[in-house]
C-alpha cells in the first residue's frame, strides 16, 4: 500500500512526516512491566515529566487492554456547517502512515465522534494496537469485538463527518491539556494513558525497571513471612 495517496504539496500542509523508530528493547521492556501505567507514571515523576491521563479521563472500550507504541497524531478542529455530501474526517490518513503497532492519538471535539467502527476497522486492518482519543467514539461494540481498543474522553452517536475537519496529521496535539508529539511513546491500559516523550523513553524505562525490582523485592519478603514491623522499614 502506498504511504499516502495525497499529492506532495498536499501531504506537505497536512503535516505528514516519517517519524522516527522506536527502539524494539524499550517498547518490550515497558510491555514486561507488570503493573504498566502504575509503574509508568510512578517513573515519570521521578523523571519529572507531565504526561498522565487518569482511567476515569480517558476510559478504555476494553478494560483488558494493554498498549505500547508509538504515536501518529491526528488534529480535529470544529467545522463550521459542513456540506452534508463530503466527509472533513481525515484519519485515513494517519492509518495509511501508521506502521504494525503504533497507537492513533486523536486531539477531538467533545460530544462528536471523531472516528466510528470504519475507522476501527481499517487501524486494525494496518495493525496499530489501537487509539487515545481526546474527544467522542462511537461504535465501540464494533472496534471491542474486533480486537482494537480505544480510549476516550466520551462516547457519542453523533457523526463528525460533517462536524468536525482534519487540520493535521503528524502535529503535536494537545490530549487533555498534554502536549503530545508524532513518535512519542504511548502507554495504556485500564488504569490510564502515559505519554512518554520519545527522547526520554529509554530513561523513564529504566526507572520503571528499578522501581519494579524494589516492589518485587518488598513483596517476595512479605511472602516469606518477614515480621510486618520489618517489612515497613524496607
Amino acid at each position: 500500500m502506498a504511504k499516502t495517496p495525497l499529492g506532495r504539496l498536499e501531504a506537505k500542509a497536512f503535516g505528514l512526516l516519517e517519524l522516527p523508530r522506536l527502539d524494539k528493547a524499550v517498547l518490550d521492556g515497558f510491555r514486561a512491566l507488570g503493573d504498566l501505567t502504575g509503574t509508568t507514571s510512578d517513573a515519570m515523576d521521578e523523571c519529572r515529566i507531565n504526561g498522565v491521563v487518569p482511567g476515569s479521563t480517558l476510559r478504555p472500550t476494553d478494560a483488558k487492554a494493554r498498549v505500547v507504541g508509538r504515536a501518529i497524531t491526528v488534529l480535529n478542529q470544529r467545522r463550521e456547517a459542513g456540506e452534508m455530501k463530503k466527509s472533513g474526517l481525515g484519519e485515513i490518513e494517519a492509518h495509511n502512515l501508521a506502521e504494525p503497532g503504533d497507537v492513533l492519538v486523536i486531539q477531538g471535539i467533545a460530544g462528536v465522534s471523531s472516528m466510528g467502527g470504519v475507522s476501527a476497522s481499517v487501524g486494525k486492518r494496518q495493525g496499530e494496537a489501537g487509539a487515545i482519543v481526546d474527544g467522542a467514539v462511537r461504535d465501540i461494540d464494533h472496534s471491542r469485538n474486533i480486537g482494537y481498543p480505544i480510549w476516550c474522553s466520551s462516547v457519542s452517536p453523533i457523526t463528525g463527518k460533517w462536524r468536525i475537519q482534519t487540520v493535521a496529521i503528524n502535529r503535536p496535539v494537545s490530549i487533555c491539556g498534554i502536549s503530545v508529539s508524532p513518535g512519542d511513546l504511548v502507554i495504556a491500559d485500564e488504569v490510564g494513558v502515559c505519554f512518554v516523550p520519545l527522547e526520554r523513553a529509554a530513561e523513564v524505562l529504566a526507572v520503571a525497571q528499578r522501581l519494579t525490582k524494589r516492589e518485587d523485592d518488598r513483596l517476595a519478603k512479605l511472602e516469606s513471612g518477614m515480621p510486618l514491623k520489618e517489612w515497613i522499614k524496607l
